[in-house]
Formats: structure tokens, C-alpha cells, sequence
């Protein structure tokens, strides 16, 4: 019997990676991470009915540690915006920025 792959073990793989590398624009990469999760969830349903007729489980794992990741730290920069936001806004943000540029400033 020849084995079959499992479903979008690719798919899950780039979801989780590009999750990641959207973790630093306010926790938006959640959404293609938990995407990513939740298809591999749904991947090893599939493997686990039938073990011997797929051969890329392995993949279908590192793409679900992929996405658990990068859910993580979205959440993470998520919480840190809301944090943010919450005690003092935007304007303490571009007041630090503005310090931190006159001291680049004053150094040069």
C-alpha cells in the first residue's frame, strides 16, 4: 500500500512561519498562526485514524510547533499593545521616540 501525505503539511508550515514574522506588527500574526494550528489539529485527527497511510506526520508536528510559537508571541505583543494603550497612549510612545532621537542627536 503505497502512503498518501497528509493535507496541507506545506500550507501549515508558511502559515506558522509568516505568524511568526508578523508578531512584531501588534500581534496581527495571530491570525495566520492560529490558522496554521488548527489545520494541523485537524491534520493529526486525520493521521491518527490511519498512522500507516501517511508518511509527512513529522512535517504536519513541525508546522503545529510552528504555529503553537508564534501563537504564543502574538499573544504576547498583543497584550503588550493593549498595556501600552492602556497606560499611556500613543503619546508616550512618540514622546520616548523624540528622546530617544535628541539623544542620537546630541551624541553625534
Amino acid at each position: 500500500m503505497e502512503q498518501e501525505k497528509l493535507p496541507n503539511g506545506t500550507m501549515i508550515i508558511v502559515l506558522g512561519i509568516l505568524g511568526y514574522l508578523c508578531c512584531c506588527l501588534a500581534g496581527l500574526g495571530i491570525i495566520p498562526s492560529a490558522i496554521a494550528y488548527f489545520m494541523a489539529t485537524k491534520a493529526e485527527k486525520i493521521y491518527a485514524e490511519n498512522p500507516e497511510g501517511y508518511d509527512n506526520a513529522s512535517q504536519i508536528k513541525t508546522g503545529k510547533i510552528v504555529a503553537l510559537i508564534a501563537v504564543i508571541l502574538n499573544v504576547l505583543a498583543l497584550i503588550r499593545v493593549i498595556y501600552v494603550f492602556a497606560t499611556g497612549g500613543m503619546e508616550a510612545i512618540q514622546e520616548a521616540i523624540s528622546q530617544i532621537q535628541e539623544g542620537m542627536d546630541a551624541a553625534q
